[in-house]
């Protein structure tokens, strides 16, 4: 059983959430890097943002479905550079 036990939570101070500066030049089908914690990462790619660019909705690879991450989650959310084919002739 918890021993503190919070229970007015109109107390607790609001801040505002601001998304990291690349989180607003996330666009539809960009190659991501989803880093949850420390050791777990995965890939995928942007399915759709909001307007304020607070949340992201990506579509993991593998087949592990899409996920809708908020920038309140602690989540990271890194650009894949992208890979460029040069013709060679």
């Amino acid at each position: 059983m918890a021993k503190r036990r919070i229970n007015d939570f109109n107390t607790a101070p609001l801040r505002r959430i601001e998304p990291d500066h690349h989180w607003r030049s996330l666009r539809q089908g960009d190659r991501v890097s989803v880093t949850l914690t420390p050791g777990y990462e995965s890939a995928g790619v942007v399915d759709a943002g909001t307007g304020d660019a607070t949340a992201v909705w990506v579509e993991l690879d593998g087949g592990r479905g899409r996920t809708l991450v908020h920038v309140s989650d602690g989540v990271a959310i890194v650009p894949q550079e992208k890979v460029t084919v040069s013709e060679e002739s």
